[in-house]
């Protein structure tokens, strides 16, 4: 029996669930997000709780079960609160500015990088600090990832751009040898 999939999703108020077909919708405060269902999994509803289920205890059902029950709930998320992940940027010089739907870097390059920002997702920066905010957190993480990439931290000075709260593993440098 899958541990994750078991588990009760409570509705927040707000949170509107339909169905068509396989495909649920589901429709809150801060947007709308549909996921299809595969074969073998169900959702039911009951009051304001959501309950995923299994047909049989095949390898494919068993394998769906708990992801399918995190996908659900993280939509559900989403659509009522929002997904946000922050970093910061460390180094002298570093900074971020937002022109249109482009958030561009200076960190140290010989030139700005310039990153769209996708579909759905906000950036907001407030001193060096980027804030990626949406209601789909993958895209979240992988819009959060993508500028990391950019310039990650470094192990010798800690400059870089690093997640709000990661601690990066400083390194001492070069020894210096004592010669006779």
């Amino acid at each position: 029996m899958s541990r994750i999939g078991v588990l009760p999703i409570k509705l927040p108020e707000g949170v509107v669930l339909s169905r068509d077909g396989r495909v649920l919708k589901l429709s809150g405060s801060k947007g709308q997000s549909s996921l299809t269902l595969p074969m073998g999994i169900e959702v039911s509803q009951k009051d304001n709780v959501l309950e995923v289920t299994r047909q049989s205890d095949e390898r494919a059902h068993r394998a769906l079960h708990g992801t399918i029950r995190s996908l659900v709930a993280n939509a559900v998320t989403g659509i009522s609160d929002g997904f946000n992940k922050k970093l910061e940027l460390i180094g002298i010089g570093y900074r971020a500015a937002i022109e249109g739907s482009e958030l561009i870097l200076q960190v140290g390059f010989t030139h700005p990088v310039k990153l769209a920002i996708p579909e759905g997702l906000g950036a907001i920066i407030e001193k060096n600090v980027i804030t990626v905010s949406g209601i789909e957190r993958q895209q979240v993480g992988q819009f959060a990832a993508e500028i990391r990439d950019v310039r990650p931290p470094e192990p010798y000075k800690g400059k870089g751009i690093r997640y709000v709260g990661e601690k990066v593993r400083m390194k001492q440098g070069k020894a210096v040898k004592v010669g006779a």
